[in-house]
């Protein structure tokens, strides 16, 4: 199964965009998840991984939350 990390900025306030993304992705794909995962950071990070695999980078790419959840979508099921 698939665990996904969101991994955000605490003192840039990010918790609600983490959590709005955390709450799309489980929706969309409900318990094809093992886990979707709030990680507290600083220095202004906003990643998200797919069994461990960086999927967005708010430094490459501006937030889009539909891309970043077609980014998860291809890889949910992809392991065996």
């Amino acid at each position: 199964m698939t665990n996904v990390e969101i991994e955000y900025c605490v003192p840039c306030g990010m918790l609600p965009r983490a959590q709005d993304l955390q709450e799309s992705i489980l929706e969309e794909f409900g318990e094809q998840v093992d886990q979707v995962a709030l990680v507290t950071g600083d220095a202004g990070v906003f990643k998200v991984r797919v069994d461990g695999e960086q999927v967005f980078d708010k430094e490459e790419a501006s937030y889009d939350e539909e891309a970043i959840v077609d980014s998860v979508r291809s890889r949910v099921g992809a392991t065996a």
